[in-house]
């Protein structure tokens, strides 16, 4: 008789070799990457906004599994609704029928798009994209997307056709037919637009990469040449979505903006069953599927799948119950105000920006003589240094986890789980402050480990 499987003496007998794992038989730059900055930690446990080493130690979340914890770790909601699909025995993907639990996610997040009429369930926020441009090019029949420079959109090679950050598309062309165009110049927008086979713009209405906001009214006169043009308006909220600003959508923001199609995805998983969502207008997805010969024209394998569907659906019941957009709008604007009131107070800090709970915080050159040499230092090794300092004693010496916004920039993204309280603002800012009057004292171990990563980068060259 065969063994019976048991996840956690699995787990037990083997939990010890995850790096040593990762090393031989998936990415092995990432165990490097980890051991290089200290972050190669072993986390037990965690719960909302904090996780738990093997020590017992508390560990203050603030990067969300790049936005996907937007409740948090194991909200008891979601994981209840979890448990009663899996309970439920559901029939689930045969194809061939038409399942509730699809019908009544789509009916609630369309609640939160009053111009929107339908949705398409895939399993990531890159599928997402990828729907998005294919129905963008067959409802206008044209074949050229716009992006904005320095936009994400994702990996796979449809959205990576619109990622804005060369490093991510070297080595991978040639890409679909897709033009740059900077967040907010609308005379080069409307440059692209006369050539005549523009099918859409896709934007992020705040950049994930370096937290920049598109600028006031660029979205709704973005629209307006577009629709002029018969072209469509994508808003990627794929990061931004869900409450993350402050509002259900980033675009919301800005009255009259009402964007053809939507991405969603991260923070509608609650952290557990990847999904994701494009929403769009009626006309759109009518002409997609035009004909029962076309039903299957674009699909999914793992869409709409019942686990998903019941996140989901959770995700969204608790937002409203417990007022997750208006909290995360408060706590937000606590915190980028306190973290801005600090820019006067430390010369490396150049700039604090953002809404809600995306805020970017931005390091700059120093004006006094002792610290600038430092950073030219750094900045002739590689930009992006001096924030990836910042980052490493946040989490080693405060225990909170964060992230450097984007390569070669020196602005650290701060996208925690949208349940953070004031504690949990009180412990950041007061660990920031820490960090920065160490590397405004000039000395001690920061500084010996900035020029520890000096040596790795030019190394690496």
């Amino acid at each position: 008789m065969s063994k019976e499987f048991d996840l956690g003496q699995l787990l037990a007998a083997r939990g010890a070799e995850r790096y040593a794992l990762h090393e031989k038989h998936l990415n092995h730059q990432l165990p490097r990457m980890l051991h290089t900055i200290g972050f190669d930690k072993v986390y037990e446990r965690a719960e909302g906004a904090h996780f738990w080493d093997a020590e017992g130690n508390d560990y203050l979340d603030m990067l969300a599994g790049f936005g996907v914890m937007g409740l948090g770790r194991h909200h008891p909601v979601v994981r209840k609704a979890l448990h009663d699909v899996l309970d439920a025995s559901l029939a689930d993907l045969t194809r061939f029928d038409c399942p509730p639990l699809p019908g009544l996610l789509a009916e609630q997040l369309l609640t939160h798009s009053p111009h929107l009429d339908r949705v398409f369930f895939g399993s990531s926020g890159t599928e997402a994209v990828e729907t998005a441009l294919k129905f963008a090019r067959y409802a206008t029949g044209r074949p050229r997307v716009l992006y904005c420079t320095h936009a994400f959109h994702g990996l796979t090679t449809g959205s990576l056709s619109v990622n804005g950050e060369d490093g991510f598309r070297e080595g991978f062309a040639p890409l679909l037919p897709d033009t740059a165009v900077p967040l907010g110049d609308l005379d080069a927008l409307r440059r692209e637009l006369l050539r005549g086979d523009v099918a859409a713009l896709i934007v992020e209405p705040i950049q994930g990469k370096g937290v920049h906001e598109s600028p006031p009214g660029y979205l709704r006169q973005a629209q307006e040449l577009l629709h002029r043009h018969k072209a469509l308006l994508i808003a990627d909220e794929v990061q931004t979505g869900l409450g993350r600003t402050g509002d259900f959508y980033a675009y919301q923001h800005e009255d009259g903006v009402e964007p053809d199609l939507v991405c969603v995805a991260k923070a509608l998983s609650g952290g557990y069953v990847p999904v994701g969502a494009t929403l769009g207008k009626e006309w759109i997805f009518k002409k997609v599927y035009s004909s029962m010969d076309r039903v299957l024209v674009h699909s999914a394998s793992f869409g709409a799948n019942a686990q998903a569907m019941a996140a989901g659906l959770a995700v969204l019941s608790v937002m409203e119950n417990e007022q997750i957009v208006a909290h995360a709008c408060v706590t937000g604007e606590l915190l980028r105000s306190r973290l801005a009131a600090l820019v006067d107070e430390y010369e490396l800090l150049s700039e604090v920006r953002g809404r809600g709970l995306m805020i970017g915080i931005e390091f700059g050159r120093p004006s006094s003589l002792r610290l600038r040499g430092r950073w030219t230092m750094l900045q002739a090794a590689r930009k992006g240094l001096f924030a990836q300092m910042v980052v490493v004693p946040l989490l080693q010496k405060h225990h909170i986890l964060t992230q450097v916004s984007g390569d070669h920039l020196e602005v650290i993204k701060l996208i925690p789980p949208l349940v953070v309280d004031e504690a949990d603002v009180d412990r950041f800012v007061t660990a920031f402050r820490a960090v920065m009057d160490e590397a405004h004292s000039g000395g001690g171990l920061m500084w010996d480990f900035g020029r520890t990563l000096v040596k790795q980068a030019v190394s690496g060259r």
